[in-house]
Order: C-alpha cells, then sequence, then structure tokens
C-alpha cells in the first residue's frame, strides 16, 4: 500500500498495528524437493484512523492458484445462510443472482438457483448480487465495493459475507493475517465503505464460522425507507465494546502472536521429548505465520496431512514439513492431531475414525497452551 493510503477511503492516518515481519506467501507451496529458503515479505496490518477499515499494509506477492478444498463447514454455512436469507423474504420478487467469488472455492449461485433465482451472465446486473469471502482479496477496496453496487438491478440487494473483525480481536486470531487479503472488515468500517458508495446497511446474520463470521444485506440509500435493523446496530455496539478502532486494542494482536507461538514450540517440544508422534491436519494459510513464529520444523511437526490431491507431495512454505495424504493417520497412528482449521473438526473427526480408535486426539491448534 503506497505511503499508507487507506484501500477504501484514501486517508493516510492511522497505525501500524500488528507487525508479523517477513513471512512467506501463505499460497505459495513450493515442491517437497524444493531447498528453500523461500522469499519472503512483510505482513503487517494498518488501521486506518478515518474510516476505520483494518487492512493489509503492503503486498508485493503475487496470487498463485487456490489449490484447496472446500471444507463442508463452509458448504453447510452457505446453505444456512441463503435460507436465512430467504426467511426474511428478502429473495421474493427477486429473479436473476451474480456472485464475486473467493478464490477459494464454494458458489451460492446453485443455491440460489434453487430458489428460482437465474445466475447472469458476464458482468451483467442482477437483483441480488452475492460477496462471500471474494471482496476482501481486492486491492483498491473503494474501486470492488463500486463494482459490486453498479451491478444491482434497481431495488437490487447487497449480500456480503466477511470474517468479523471483532471475533478476530477477541479470540487473538492474528494469524488471519495473510498476504492478499487485503481487508479485515468491521461492521463499523463497512457501514462506513457503503455509505461511501451510495448504499446502507439492511440486516444482517451471524454465524460460528471461523470463530465468527457475518452476512451483511445492502441496498442503495435512496430506496431504502427503513434503514438498519437491530441485527447490524447490534453488531456496530459489538464492535465498538470489541474496540476495533483503537489502534490500542488492535495491537494486543502482535501479544497474542507472541504468546501463542511460544506455547505452540513448547508443547510440540515436550510431545517430541515424550516419544509421542504429532502430525498437523490443514495446509491452511493460517498455519503458515503461525509455524513459522513458532520456528517449527520436520523434527518436531514431521507432516501435515490435507485432503487436497494438489497439496500433497508440497511442503509448507517457510518450513521443511511435508505435506502428505490422509492414509499416514492410519500409517502413523498419532498421539495427537494439531487441527489448524477448527471449522474443520466435525467433517475430520467423521472421516477419520481411525486416529481416536488407535487412541490419538484432535487438538485445536490454536488453543494449545490455553
Amino acid at each position: 500500500m503506497s505511503e499508507n493510503a487507506c484501500r477504501a477511503c484514501r486517508g493516510r492516518t492511522g497505525d501500524l498495528v500488528l507487525d508479523l515481519g517477513s513471512q512467506p506467501a501463505c499460497d505459495y507451496f513450493p515442491s517437497r524437493d524444493e531447498p528453500g529458503p523461500d522469499p519472503a515479505y512483510p505482513l503487517q496490518m494498518w488501521l486506518c484512523a478515518d474510516c476505520g477499515l483494518a487492512q493489509l499494509a503492503a503486498d508485493p506477492t503475487t496470487p498463485e492458484e487456490a489449490r484447496g478444498t472446500e471444507p463442508a463447514a463452509l458448504t453447510a454455512q452457505a446453505a444456512d445462510a441463503v435460507s436465512r436469507v430467504a426467511a426474511a423474504g428478502l429473495l421474493a420478487g427477486r429473479a436473476t443472482a451474480a456472485e464475486y467469488g473467493s478464490p477459494h472455492g464454494g458458489s451460492w449461485l446453485g443455491l440460489l438457483a434453487a430458489r428460482g433465482l437465474t445466475p447472469v451472465a458476464g458482468d451483467q446486473p442482477a437483483d441480488v448480487v452475492v460477496d462471500c469471502f471474494g471482496m476482501m482479496h481486492a486491492r483498491a477496496q473503494s474501486a470492488a465495493l463500486a463494482s459490486r453496487a453498479a451491478r444491482m438491478k434497481a431495488g437490487g440487494m447487497l449480500l456480503l459475507q466477511y470474517h468479523s473483525l471483532s471475533a478476530i480481536v477477541r479470540q487473538g486470531q492474528w494469524n488471519a493475517l495473510r498476504h492478499g487479503h487485503y481487508a479485515y472488515y468491521s461492521t463499523t468500517a463497512l457501514v462506513t465503505m457503503l455509505a461511501a458508495a451510495g448504499l446502507r446497511a439492511r440486516t444482517a446474520w451471524s454465524f460460528d464460522l471461523y470463530g465468527g463470521t457475518v452476512l451483511l444485506a445492502a441496498q442503495r440509500a435512496a430506496e431504502d425507507p427503513v434503514g438498519p435493523d437491530e441485527s447490524v446496530r447490534g453488531l456496530l455496539a459489538d464492535d465498538a465494546a470489541a474496540g476495533v478502532r483503537d489502534p490500542r486494542v488492535l495491537a494486543g494482536l502482535q501479544r497474542d502472536c507472541q504468546v501463542k507461538a511460544e506455547s505452540l514450540r513448547a508443547w510440540l517440544s515436550a510431545q517430541s521429548e515424550a516419544g509421542r508422534c504429532v502430525l498437523g491436519y490443514g495446509a491452511a494459510s493460517r498455519a503458515v505465520a503461525l509455524l513459522r513464529h513458532a520456528e517449527v520444523d520436520s523434527r518436531l511437526l514431521p507432516a501435515v496431512v490435507d485432503a487436497s490431491p494438489r497439496k500433497q507431495g508440497l511442503r509448507m512454505p517457510g518450513t521443511d514439513i511435508p505435506i502428505v495424504g490422509p492414509a499416514e493417520l492410519t500409517a502413523r497412528k498419532p498421539g495427537a492431531v494439531l487441527l489448524f482449521v477448527a471449522d474443520l473438526r466435525a467433517e475430520v473427526t467423521a472421516c477419520h475414525p481411525e486416529v481416536e480408535a488407535a487412541g490419538g486426539s484432535w487438538i485445536d491448534a490454536d488453543a494449545v497452551g490455553f
């Protein structure tokens, strides 16, 4: 980000609230045979004092093609979200849908089509415009929101889903920060951004996904005589209580980073000394900074299991830890499996009962030592 100009409002006043130093690009998974060292780049979060948007300070990386598979938890949450929107009557009388998808996969168009909305072709306008974790990947936030607003037909609805900054702050999710994710939305900042684009938040729904996810419905301000309902007002109050606009509060993520990294390394060291085999599960972007900060290599964590065939045979960025297939859970009979994405727990325990059958346990990596 050039000279700390806000990606949304172009303001130049703000604070650096989280600095993870030099980190490898989280979506660059080298071959296991590539010795490294891997290229590393600054990874910092900057909070705009004008509009309150928390954002990636700079990103010289080039996004890689996503290699992951869509978690069952994300699929289930999408179905739940569409059901809630329909139950609120917001799909009634609307015939077409457009989507700005996430590069990590997943789509709501099939769910909307099942409720009578026809997907539009190309850049055509639509009655319902959906963005599920897509806009955070845009370097220029104001332009990205303007393009979505421009796709809305008269009387149209914009549905924006995002990982809540208040959840990130309250749960110390410092490793949500990553290259390629340019914005970390509080409802407060997003309402300000919507207003600048001529839109107004109407209602919202909260989900447990990723520790706290919000789906916000917005309309053009000139077409919305009602204004924000209690759900939106509640989220704004929650933001105020969490201190999402206070740089001193967000700076607590720096302390969380150090404490959690030290706890993870100490726990893995103790497991190794006790002769207990530990594997990781989920070669996710959030695991990259955690493993690097904790200075974990294959001596402490021999492998990370991932269900995506496209990741198997590669290694975790910034380490020598190989990525292997689920068959290793049976072959190695780990005493513990570190789960790097907590939302996968129900899915993986159902798919891999052999872990617990052999006496092993699934452990949330973010909760180790707490």
